[in-house]
């Protein structure tokens, strides 16, 4: 087949953001230049430009589908869960196995809040897991709940996720930052 048509033009696509991904995680984005990207995919810089406006973009392209990849590890890998609580704490951990592919944590945790900023970052996180997110909270805490703690906590969640994501990357115990995570969820409602 022509590399224009459909299948050809989503390879190409494919091709930019997977060698991307690679050499993102490996120099980080500032130091890879779109020459090696184009080189590193087999593809011309025309090519590169004719699917993404620039490295920027090219760069949003690979977080957004490590954020939809943590997405579906999170629904396949977290169990049925009979409470509420048992949902939050199998999400964490599912959120926990599927960051701890080799490079993720760096590119989705502190390449992206740099490079797209911190609410460039977040749109995306909304349009992946965060809704999962809420609606565990919301579950959680029951009806009285008001949006805006819902909101609130579900923020506070995810960033407590995320830290413990990166000090479980710098060699921290997992089940101890799961422990951490379950005491901060038992702590949203008195007992």
């Amino acid at each position: 087949m022509a590399r224009n048509t459909r299948e050809g033009t989503e390879a190409t696509r494919l091709a930019l953001i997977t060698a991307a991904r690679a050499l993102f995680i490996d120099k980080g984005y500032a130091e890879t230049a779109t020459p090696e990207i184009v080189a590193a995919a087999g593809v011309t810089r025309g090519a590169l430009y004719h699917h993404f406006e620039d490295k920027k973009a090219l760069f949003r392209a690979v977080i957004e589908q490590e954020a939809a990849t943590v997405a579906d590890e999170i629904d396949r890998v977290s169990a049925p869960a009979v409470t509420p609580r048992d949902a939050l704490l199998s999400g964490a951990s599912a959120y926990f196995a599927a960051m701890a592919e080799p490079g993720r944590a760096r590119l989705m945790l502190l390449e992206a809040p740099a490079v797209l900023g911190v609410e460039g970052t977040a749109d995306i996180e909304r349009e992946n897991a965060e809704d999962r997110l809420r609606q565990g909270v919301c579950e959680y805490l029951g009806n009285g709940a008001s949006d805006d703690a819902v909101r609130a906590l579900t923020g506070l969640l995810s960033a407590a996720f995320d830290r413990a994501v990166l000090e479980i990357e710098k060699g921290g115990d997992r089940a101890t930052y799961e422990t951490a995570i379950a005491r901060l969820i038992d702590g949203l409602i008195p007992r």
